[in-house]
């Protein structure tokens, strides 16, 4: 077998194992929660027939390590179990929200990626510059600002103060394409310029440590030019650092999602989660979890993979592993 083929399969069991380990503390986590479900479920006006009833019914009578495998094992089989607020399917609702956010963060990653990489160029061709310096300064600033913060000044500015733009990103099914910009175009912002932040600041940082190794001194030397060592020589050296950064930052949006989804109003998974955490309504929570941490460590495991397929040094790493083993 290939040694990168066996890295990756390596690496594909410890995210397994990383998921489990995160399931169950997620059941946890919800187990732990002070008060009844079925009490918060049905009301303060229940009455002890119907709590019991209803414990039957989503077998929270059951011990909670029979319910935990049983959760477990239906995530596998794709069953996600039943809403408790709504009987409905988790697996419906998760489908009729997740394309709503996978939108949101995919149109964000297009918009995102781009504009990133080559500010983070520009800056690392002007390094030094006066470009360099302010741009470094803004860009530390953004990155270094929540996107809540981002998205309640977008809303104070944009929504009440010019009423521009909609403060609610909500979209019906008829909406043409203007519609839907609009109603996209803050929450897709204020995500955008926190991850092109990060990204650009990396991609600089990145492209400059490049630019101090022997073999760049030494074009540097020969008379060859700045733009042509850097977008020849150095930027194909960068390829598989900058393409972890932005693997790692399409994580981050995992957790910018819910921030942002809940600002705006949303209809995505992140705002699914916060209203079924105030309904108690804990199979949707779970759930909601999990697809989150699914995403979140896909995207660690793909970025792990990019740096193994573009670094030499780490690629004769994994040779040697598997060779040993």
């Amino acid at each position: 077998m290939h040694p990168v083929l066996r890295f990756a399969i390596g690496r594909l069991g410890v995210a397994l194992m990383i998921l489990v380990a995160v399931s169950l503390l997620i059941f946890i986590g919800c187990e732990v929660l002070p008060g009844d479900v079925a009490q918060v479920s049905l009301g303060q006006f229940a009455t002890p027939e119907s709590i019991r009833a209803l414990h039957q019914q989503f077998g929270l009578d059951r011990p909670a390590g029979l319910r935990y495998l049983d959760w477990l094992l239906g995530i596998l089989r794709g069953d996600w179990g039943m809403s408790i607020t709504t009987r409905v399917p988790v697996s419906r609702l998760l489908a009729e929200r997740l394309s709503n956010t996978a939108r949101l963060a995919g149109i964000t990653t297009l918009v995102a990626v781009p504009l990133a990489l080559m500010l983070g160029l520009l800056m690392a061709l002007r390094a030094g510059g006066r470009f360099d310096r302010v741009a470094s300064i803004v860009v530390l600033a953004l990155s270094a600002t929540p996107e809540f913060l981002i998205g309640t000044l977008a809303v104070l500015i944009f929504s009440v103060k010019l009423r521009w733009l909609p403060a609610v990103a909500h979209v019906s099914n008829g909406a043409g394409l203007l519609q839907f910009a609009r109603a996209l175009l803050l929450p897709i912002g204020t995500l955008a310029i926190v991850v092109t932040a990060q990204i650009a600041r990396m991609t600089r940082a990145t492209i400059v440590n490049q630019l101090d190794s022997p073999f760049i001194e030494m074009a540097t030397l020969k008379g060859v030019a700045r733009r042509r060592i850097v977008l020849v020589h150095a930027l194909v050296n960068v390829v598989g650092p900058v393409a972890n950064v932005v693997a790692l930052n399409i994580a981050y949006l995992v957790s910018g999602v819910v921030v942002v989804e809940t600002i705006f109003a949303f209809p995505g998974v992140a705002r699914l989660m916060v209203d079924a955490v105030q309904a108690r309504d804990l199979p949707v929570v779970q759930a909601c979890a999990m697809v989150f941490c699914f995403a979140y460590v896909l995207l660690i495991l793909a970025a792990d993979l990019l740096s193994v397929v573009f670094n030499p040094r780490l690629r004769r790493v994994a040779r040697v592993r598997g060779a040993g083993a």
